[in-house]
């Protein structure tokens, strides 16, 4: 683990980070791991995160109130509890682990394909024609199209 926040510590803001973090402490705030495939959140039964989690591999025994996304795996530890929407490639989920909210397999998500007789056709169109989605754009979309059914 490159950085560590300890029981105790109470975390206000975004964090961004590379390599490895372990938070057994509190952080208000998003957490953010490079995209590389090789950063790492391991947040412990202490640990607590209210706001967004966007890291390639996680592990959680812990609570987040907020969505996760990991573009690559998801450990569910016995103690995690995670309020909101859990965007996986990979999950693993042990007996005891909660989700309230969603589990959306990111692989499993299609873009949605519009024709042009649709009242935005001009828009569409060029959505239509601009070829297959990357995993990020797919994603994008699938937030997008939950706010706006939320609303």
């Amino acid at each position: 683990m490159a950085t560590v926040i300890g029981t105790g510590t109470n975390l206000t803001g975004d964090v961004t980070f590379s390599g490895g973090l372990h938070v057994d402490g509190t952080i208000t705030g998003n957490v953010i791991g490079e995209p590389d495939g090789r950063s790492a959140l391991t947040l412990s039964d202490k640990g607590v995160v209210e706001g967004d989690v966007r890291v390639p591999n996680i592990i959680l025994n812990g609570k987040v109130v907020g969505d996760v996304y990991a573009s690559e795996r998801v450990e569910l530890a016995p103690n995690a509890k995670v309020t909101g929407i859990v965007y996986y490639k990979l999950l693993e989920m042990a007996m005891g682990a909660e989700v309230n909210g969603q589990l959306v397999h990111t692989e499993d998500v299609e873009p949605k394909r519009l024709s042009y007789e649709n009242t935005e056709s001009a828009e569409n169109a060029e959505n239509a024609e601009a070829g297959p989605l990357s995993q990020a754009e797919v994603l994008e979309r699938v937030i997008a199209s939950s706010d706006k059914t939320a609303e």
